[in-house]
């Protein structure tokens, strides 16, 4: 069966479940058992036919990303504050102009006296119509800023998806329960977990990922796992922390020195920086599956499945 073919399935399994249900009175609300286990039979069946060679690689990530999204919170698809590009909204005009015109990103978040502290963002087109209307030096900023969107980082991918499309909107703040900036989430972030990367003219590779001619790959420390699986085609484990150097750091249980080695999960690192607490830079390779995992740093642990 060719992997399209399951689309249909899909739907057809969720409206007859919620329907049947209706008729009977049950709240859908109480369906999320059975719920659960219709997408889990239908990505086993996926992953059968994926596996057999009836469904190819693209198709498959497309298919299983479409049924995780209601398991994936923002925490596991937004940008991390710390990868934000951010405004001072108390720069001059003409210095605003240039940094957005700089950035390959056409919204930016704007803060005020602190970075963290965000109190709009700042549309390219916005800007564009404002120079266009007043000049470089005729506007204020606070009054071409759009107000921002903030949404919990608990709320799951599926949820913010449909909130998006509700809301006709493409960008959202994610904040923490007592409303610090955790990081910022775009539709395009939430239809790439479905239809992977979405590429354009103005997109660049993923920043702190820099593979090496060995086959090794040098990372930053702050690059989200699910962005290091995307741009290598691995599987690195996602479910105990965000960035690769969380990773590491939860398989070590330490906060590991520079030079230290270890291998888990068919992978082996090396950590190159560290700063104060953080792992800054770290080297990468995938092992051979004749080759092995070698060493005093073996993990003995089953390999886990990467949410990606």
């Amino acid at each position: 069966m060719d992997g399209a073919d399951f689309s249909p399935i899909v739907i057809a399994v969720q409206w007859l479940v919620n329907n049947t249900l209706r008729l009977f009175g049950v709240r859908i609300d109480e369906t999320v058992d059975v719920l659960r286990a219709a997408r889990a039979e239908i990505a086993g069946a996926v992953e059968l036919h994926a596996e057999e060679g009836g469904v190819e690689a693209e198709q498959r990530h497309r298919l299983l990303g479409a049924l995780d999204l209601s398991e994936l919170t923002l925490a596991d698809v937004m940008i991390h504050r710390k990868a934000i590009k951010t405004l001072d909204a108390d720069l001059p005009p003409r210095e605003i102009i240039a940094q957005a015109m700089a950035s390959s990103h056409t919204r930016l978040p704007l803060y005020k006296d602190d970075p963290e502290n965000i109190i709009g963002v700042l549309h390219a087109r916005d800007l564009l119509r404002a120079v266009s209307e007043h000049g470089r030096d005729g506007f204020e900023i606070t009054q071409v800023m759009r107000t921002p969107w903030f949404t919990p980082v608990t709320t799951s991918a599926e949820d913010q998806l449909a909130e998006f499309l509700r809301r006709r909107e493409h960008f959202a703040i994610v904040v923490d329960e007592y409303g610090a900036l955790m990081g910022l989430v775009t539709l395009e972030d939430i239809l790439e977990e479905i239809v992977g990367d979405i590429k354009d003219e103005h997109d660049i590779a993923v920043q702190g990922v820099r593979p090496q001619p060995d086959g090794s790959v040098n990372v930053d420390g702050t690059v989200p796992i699910r962005d290091l699986n995307r741009a290598m085609n691995w599987d690195l484990p996602d479910e105990e922390a965000v960035t690769i150097a969380g990773l590491v750091i939860h398989e070590a249980q330490a906060i590991p020195e520079p030079g230290q080695r270890f291998a888990f999960h068919g992978y082996r690192f090396q950590v190159l920086r560290r700063q104060r607490n953080q792992l800054t830079a770290l080297r990468v390779e995938r092992v051979a599956e004749d080759e092995g995992l070698e060493g005093a740093n073996r993990d003995p642990r089953p390999r886990k499945r990467s949410s990606k």
